[in-house]
């Protein structure tokens, strides 16, 4: 089907359209960059309807993002008073109905905070908000930067040619989440797993054996069987710390009660774990690869970074910027409301394109071009408004820590083979990324 607005008097490229919408249009990541820059300067904001999905207006621009973003009032992730009514993450029409068939109509799969609206959002948000303040993270820098020696002490003894991405980089955020958590090492490979499940949902490389490849709903499928899996191993976590709380993150979560003193339901708690164990970990190990396949362009940066390692926070933030590992949420028009001078009507969907908002020639100068020296630098990889990520701060001390670390060992980066992208449009970014390193 031509991808169109409902108008009909604007037209987006089928090849556009699609390129931004299906899971498998982000395998080739310069023809994607090139898709959303081609929306930038032709239909900025275009509704367009790819077969199989709901019509969504693709709001490409940084401006636009952020105006949607900050009035969640307007622009709902979960469908405002109709709970559940709304799917803030992507999928298309036959995957949306199997979940409906799941969960009793309701397109609510997780109790966690993307799902959620204010003030029900704002609740939940508040049980962990100031675990994740900036000025009680910094009691954790000391075994986060033991997580990080530990893993640069492995990358340096285990040889120069290596996957950068399935070798390192998913390691380390894993390890230091999980000890946050207080989950033992030993059951990492599991948290691996399901993430890869969670996030690989439209990649046949990461679909689950129980899930039939190829079918309309297989993504839900997955997507849901991950979460079930999850939630198995979660009930017997919330169930040790409510009866021998421990100074961790998990115990945290377990013990948070509600207004009236009773411990809010264990979904919720779910909903928190999950969301932690997978965006807290996946996110900050594509931009960590990213960064390493960056800076194999620009060894000068590297040399530079070598020297003066009061560079490293300014090489984390453009890293978040030119990756941006979340690419979109999708939300819902509960009233009417003009964008860009264009009429959006109550219940149309807008798919938020945030990888394309963080390359915006009106906000970046040479936006496809990694410089750590660009001030100011507005990248939204963590979003806008009340829904911006939670754990950006840990995200930030997480990958400055590790390059304090690795760089003063790191002499060159060279990649070896070609890099391959996540197949996915909602969270993800290098499955692979074949590279020589030379350590100093």
């Amino acid at each position: 089907m031509t991808a169109v607005e409902s108008t009909g008097t604007r037209t987006v490229p089928d090849e556009i359209a699609r390129r931004v919408v299906l899971p498998e249009g982000h395998s080739d990541d310069a023809k994607l960059y090139d898709a959303y820059r081609w929306l930038r300067e032709n239909q900025p904001l275009a509704q367009v309807h790819v077969e199989g999905y709901d019509p969504l207006w693709l709001v490409t621009k940084h401006a636009d993002l952020m105006e949607v973003e900050r009035q969640p009032q307007i622009f709902s992730a979960g469908g405002g008073e109709n709970k559940g009514s709304h799917n803030p993450i992507l999928q298309n029409q036959a995957g949306d109905e199997f979940t409906k068939q799941l969960t009793g109509g309701s397109l609510r799969i997780l109790d966690a905070l993307p799902y959620l609206d204010p003030p029900e959002h704002t609740t939940i948000k508040d049980v962990a908000f100031d675990w994740f303040r900036p000025a009680n993270l910094k009691k954790w820098s000391d075994q986060i930067r033991e997580t990080a020696k530990a893993s640069v002490e492995r990358l340096v003894a285990g040889g120069a040619d290596l996957d950068a991405v399935q070798e390192f980089a998913v390691f380390f955020p894993l390890r230091v989440i999980m000890t946050l958590f207080g989950v033992p090492e030993a059951d990492e490979p599991r948290m691996m797993g399901l993430t890869q499940d969670l996030f690989g949902v439209a990649d046949p490389d990461a679909l689950r054996d129980d899930v039939e490849p190829l079918t309309p709903d297989a993504a839900a499928k997955q997507w849901a069987a991950a979460i079930t899996d999850f939630y198995a191993y979660f009930d017997v976590l919330v169930e040790s710390r409510r009866a021998e709380p421990r100074d961790d993150l998990a115990s945290l979560i377990a013990l948070a009660k509600d207004e009236s003193g009773e411990y809010f339901p264990k979904t919720f708690a779910y909903g928190w774990f999950v969301a932690i164990a997978t965006a807290g970990h996946d996110t900050t190990a594509s931009t960590l690869a990213g960064l390493l396949q960056q800076l194999s362009a620009r060894p000068d940066v590297l040399e530079r970074a070598k020297n003066d390692p009061t560079l490293i926070p300014d090489l984390v933030q453009e890293a978040l910027r030119i990756v941006s590992p979340v690419k979109q949420f999708t939300r819902i028009a509960l009233s009417d409301y003009e964008l860009r001078d264009r009429q959006i009507k109550a219940g149309d969907r807008l798919m938020l394109l945030f990888q394309s908002g963080n390359r915006d020639a009106d906000v970046f100068d040479n936006p496809d071009t990694f410089d750590p020296d660009r001030r100011p630098n507005k990248q939204i990889a963590f979003g806008y408004g009340p829904h911006m990520c939670i754990g950006q701060h840990l995200a930030k001390l997480e990958l400055k820590i590790m390059l304090e670390e690795l760089l003063p060992r790191l002499a060159a980066i060279e990649v070896t083979g070609d890099p391959k992208m996540i197949q996915t449009n909602f969270v993800g970014g290098l499955r692979h990324l074949p590279v020589r390193l030379t350590f100093s």
